[in-house]
């Protein structure tokens, strides 16, 4: 199975990315927990279902014991969990209280960019397939006789509109069209509403919000499950926070840019990023890279 890609158009016109075209990762389903499991005994598996899941709620437990023992916890070739704590400054180092500066730990993880095994952006993209969403729908059979009544007609017939010929016998095939074509009846293929993410920044540091390494605008549309991804240059001194609908996006600090990543909900949401400084806000994209 290919990774679908949904092609939307940028619509803010406050951006110079405006009227431009970008492709989106399209979800299909979240698997469970239970389901990976079974799909692992399924999977030229000598152990049955009850298994895989005994042994992976163990690997469970036992990472997250390790990680909170303070190690990194390499998960295979797949790549590295870690943690990484958000805290508040202090005027001095003497006055940094662990319980109340430190206000949240967070769950971390890094792809593998081993030579066995690199998953970085470039090399996962010559592992994939991507198919437009687009095309998917199209390949798709079309269903006739949509909210129309079939009326003693023999053999093949296509209605277009409303109900066909006031019950007259047809042999062979007829076309019988009506109003509004095959629009009447309701039924057929919809796409699903996918939904908006607004971004709000301040401070006068710079900020990048991106899928896949393309720029996402404020008013963009992420399909839910997306992973989005945030690299924030904050203002000097500064230690930049991101909240998604209130709720804290964590930031881990990397040569002075702090990233962090979310995964895009079902409903619209709104990010909101402050690199520190005494800037307004600005819910642009703009040119901040």
């Amino acid at each position: 199975m290919p990774v679908l890609i949904k092609v939307s158009q940028n619509k803010n016109d406050k951006t110079a990315a405006f009227g431009k075209w970008y492709g989106r990762v399209v979800t299909t389903k979240t698997m469970s927990y239970q389901e990976l499991c079974k799909h692992m005994s399924e999977h030229n598996s000598v152990y049955g279902e009850d298994v895989c899941l005994g042994v992976a709620n163990k690997l469970q437990n036992c990472m997250l014991e390790q990680l909170l023992e303070g190690k990194k916890v390499q998960f295979g070739e797949l790549g590295t969990f870690y943690l990484s704590v958000k805290s508040t400054g202090a005027d001095k180092e003497d006055d940094f209280n662990l319980g109340a500066n430190i206000k949240g730990l967070y769950l971390c993880f890094a792809p593998s960019r081993t030579d066995v095994n690199n998953l970085s952006s470039k090399m996962l993209k010559k592992k994939a397939t991507f198919m437009n969403v687009k095309d998917l729908v199209e390949s798709k059979p079309k269903t006739s006789n949509s909210g129309s009544t079939d009326s003693g007609n023999n053999g093949s017939t296509e209605n277009q509109g409303s109900n066909s010929s006031n019950g007259s016998s047809n042999s062979g095939t007829s076309e019988t069209p009506g109003t509004n074509g095959d629009n009447t009846g309701g039924s057929g293929s919809t796409t699903p509403s996918v939904p908006k993410l607004t971004i709000n920044r301040s401070g006068s540091g710079s900020s990048t919000v991106s899928v896949n390494g393309e720029p996402v605008t404020s008013g963009s549309e992420i399909a839910a499950d997306t992973e989005v991804s945030i690299s924030v240059t904050p203002a000097e001194g500064a230690t930049p926070t991101a909240t998604l609908n209130g709720s804290s996006v964590a930031l881990t600090e990397s040569e002075g840019i702090y990233t962090g990543s979310f995964t895009m909900p079902s409903a619209n949401a709104t990010l909101a990023i402050n690199s520190g400084g005494s800037s307004g806000s600005d819910d642009e994209e703009g040119d901040m890279n």
